[in-house]
């Protein structure tokens, strides 16, 4: 490993430390942003409603995975450093921007701005982890590209929720100190080698899209594509949904009198992520980056020598199952375990994934088709805003519930009421307590039946891939 590790330049190791702050400043928000935009008012939260927060964040970060293919063009012209510093310095307006406005279409504008910086971000530090590798070290070094990823995706929910519980104005302005130590980064971080771009940018743009309308034309590809954006439909309910389903739905006691058994040590969970013997949803989601931590390494092993689209199929069938099962129980220990579940399909299939595509292009055309790997993940977030958005709205949202238990009753309650005070006058007044009431409605209406959703679309896609290698690929 260390004579692995110093092969490395210095430039390697200032990327990665930069993706770790990025990582750490984007998830940090990004975690707690479902319940921030749906969450009652008087928790600070915006109490939008769920349909809104699917357009927000499906429809946002599509756009934040498909601008890649002009930034990258953007950056490869005008210089790497250059990009990335005016790439922080939207990160971090936004972020101080964010706690500003509170209408959906302000906070619609202000996530476009926020992922126009992510955009100009990921292609970037994707190429410099490219350039700064060789054939012999870039295995390596893209494992700790990716370990560096989930230590930030860990850490950063960790500190924003304990700042949450003073204001959620916090969280934002966490995120705009982590993503500027970047511009200290930035003074360390040396322009690798690239081609300099004779061409306007008019022309390289039209070339860029030119080249993706000739990858397209590969159907086999196309049809890959499609099939894997399945997967990031069902991955993206992790952070789209998940949080709120546990927030509305889960009993999180167990954990809360877990932590609390321990004495002082486990104080400080109860002190920092529990508010009235509730677990934070973030808290229990943020398992996922955990579990990638400590059993990514072990995963890799295990599915390194299977063939890749076997890998990738047996990953999506667990995914979907660990999916599906987060949204079935109230019971909190039952989703932390179908969170682990999860997460080893995660582990299995998705860097598979990327090994794929860059085994079935063409050798002349391998960048071409890897720059094409960002259109599924657009696809993705795309469905997945449209499903914890307007299906899950429909479905399962705790607060559309009760305003139909209430209708169908035709009880009248008073009007101007945030979404806490609807529903404790809602069980008022069917003469139940909250606990009651949120029982009555996953009885009567059950929830839970989301799961169907989410568990089809990751079989199909698991499906889908199975006739794809048998009968586009004819494998044996």
């Amino acid at each position: 490993m260390s004579n692995s590790t110093n092969k490395f330049p210095k430039t390697f190791w200032v990327a990665n430390t930069i993706e770790l702050f990025e990582r750490w400043a984007w998830y940090g928000f990004f975690m707690l942003f479902a319940n921030y935009l749906t969450a009652s008012t008087e928790l600070g939260a915006l109490g939008l409603s769920q349909t809104e927060k699917g357009w927000i964040m499906g429809l946002g970060t599509a756009i934040l995975y498909f601008l890649p293919i002009i930034t990258g063009t953007i950056a490869d012209r005008y210089g790497y450093r250059k990009m990335l510093f005016i790439s922080f310095i939207i990160y971090t307006s936004a972020f101080i921007i964010f706690p500003m406005v509170t209408s959906f279409y302000g906070v619609f504008f202000i996530y476009l701005y926020l992922a126009l910086g992510a955009a100009l971000f990921k292609p970037i530090i994707s190429a410099t982890i490219a350039k700064t590798t060789n054939k012999s070290n870039s295995s390596i070094g893209f494992g700790i590209f990716y370990m560096m990823v989930n230590l930030g995706a860990f850490i950063g929910p960790l500190v924003t929720l304990v700042l949450q519980k003073q204001n959620y104005d916090y969280v934002f302005y966490a995120s705009a100190i982590v993503v500027s130590l970047n511009f200290i980064m930035l003074l360390f971080y040396k322009e690798p080698e690239r081609v300099q771009v004779n061409s306007s940018l008019k022309d390289s743009l039209k070339t860029a899209f030119s080249n993706i309308v000739v990858a397209l034309s590969d159907m086999k590809f196309v049809i890959f594509l499609v099939l894997i954006s399945g997967f990031w439909t069902m991955y993206n309910q992790l952070f789209f949904t998940l949080p709120v389903f546990i927030s509305q739905w889960v009993d999180t006691t167990s954990v809360y009198n877990f932590f609390a058994s321990l004495g002082d040590f486990g104080k400080f969970f109860t002190d920092n992520y529990a508010t009235d013997g509730v677990m934070d949803s973030e808290f229990i989601v943020n398992c996922d980056a955990l579990f990638i931590i400590l059993f990514q390494i072990i995963i890799s092993t295990i599915v390194m020598k299977r063939k890749t689209l076997n890998a990738m199929m047996t990953g999506f069938i667990i995914c979907s199952i660990g999916m599906a099962l987060t949204l079935f129980t109230q019971n909190v220990m039952f989703t932390i375990a179908a969170i682990f579940i999860f997460a080893v399909g995660e582990m299995a299939s998705s860097p598979k994934i990327t090994e794929y595509i860059g085994s079935i292009a063409p050798k002349d055309k391998i960048a071409l088709y890897m720059g094409c790997s960002f259109l599924p993940v657009f696809a993705g977030n795309f469905f997945a805003g449209i499903i914890s958005g307007n299906v899950y709205g429909a479905m399962s949202d705790r607060h559309n519930l009760a305003v139909r238990a209430i209708s169908e009753k035709g009880i009248e309650l008073s009007e101007g009421l945030n979404k806490t005070e609807y529903f404790e006058q809602a069980a008022q007044a069917l003469n139940m307590n909250s606990i009651q009431f949120k029982q009555y409605l996953w009885d009567t209406y059950d929830p839970s039946q989301i799961w169907v959703i989410i568990i089809s679309i990751g079989l199909v896609s698991a499906l889908g891939l199975y006739v794809y290698d048998k009968f586009l690929l004819k494998s044996k």
